[in-house]
């Protein structure tokens, strides 16, 4: 799993360490809203709801540097239109992963003073 620190850094130095903690906690609500949400479109077969969640997930990891996230969402939105049922639903199921473990990482992070 890899994370952007210096992204992160950016954006404390930008809006400051208090609003960056709020942002980056928002952020990490959405994240985790937008996991569910994956996993919800997908359990009932919306492909196309499926797709537009993704996009909202590397659009969130790409504001606070989940570079694995993002490159994750951007091979499900790629196998999502193609034949390859298995590699699809095991890079579906990778994205769910790398998802936790960027939260638990960012969390982390935000423990130590950036």
């Amino acid at each position: 799993m890899r994370l952007d620190r210096a992204q992160l850094e950016r954006l404390y130095v930008q809006l400051g360490p208090a609003r960056a903690d709020k942002e980056v906690n928002q952020t990490l609500e959405d994240l985790a809203i937008g996991l569910a949400n994956v996993q919800k479109a997908q359990r009932g077969g919306q492909m196309d709801q499926v797709r537009e969640c993704v996009r909202n997930l590397i659009a969130i990891a790409n504001k606070i540097g989940m570079t694995s996230l993002g490159r994750v969402g951007r091979d499900v939105l790629d196998l999502s239109q193609g034949t390859d049922l298995a590699g699809y639903h095991a890079t579906l199921a990778r994205l769910g992963r790398i998802g936790e473990r960027s939260l638990i990482a960012v969390w982390d992070i935000q423990d130590v003073t950036l």
